[in-house]
């Protein structure tokens, strides 16, 4: 429980420490060379329902049916070497868990933002962090509920 509600250390009152814990893994993405390839492929597995994006997009998601659970496409950038993509984790609170993460020493000097809290087209409000290997985490939360 986000250990104890970061060991009683912060000063905020402990119901509100506990909305910005993270609960589940909402969506994996993949970096992907050919978009139109990789959708046919996805959307030929049973269970995977494209809500988001398609053959002629940069980004696309597949919704696995039943899991409120996610996984993204994005195109890679031929220019730079392509990683795995990212994790994306929800939170029910996006800005409380960015300011969190910004104000502790020891998490704001391992990671690197790479983006504050917006909100993103595809109807979440996001932030973006790269952890001490250089994986890329999203921290986020639908806009309305699906």
């Amino acid at each position: 429980m986000l250990i104890n509600c970061i060991n009683d250390r912060l000063t905020a009152p402990r119901r509100q420490c506990c909305t910005m814990k993270v609960y589940r893994i909402s969506a994996v993405t993949l970096k992907v060379r050919d978009m139109k390839r990789s959708c046919s492929f996805y959307s030929r597995l049973p269970g995977f329902n494209l809500v988001y994006g398609g053959e002629a997009d940069t980004f696309t998601t597949f919704e696995i049916e039943g899991s409120k659970a996610y996984l993204n496409l994005e195109l890679a950038n031929e220019t730079k070497q392509p990683d795995f993509g990212r994790i994306i984790f929800h939170t029910e609170d996006v800005d409380g868990l960015y300011r969190y993460m910004k104000s502790d020493r020891a998490i704001s000097g391992a990671v690197t933002f790479e983006t504050e809290p917006e909100d993103a087209p595809w109807g979440e409000r996001f932030f973006h962090v790269r952890e001490p290997d250089g994986y890329q985490l999203s921290f986020a939360r639908p806009l309305s509920n699906k």
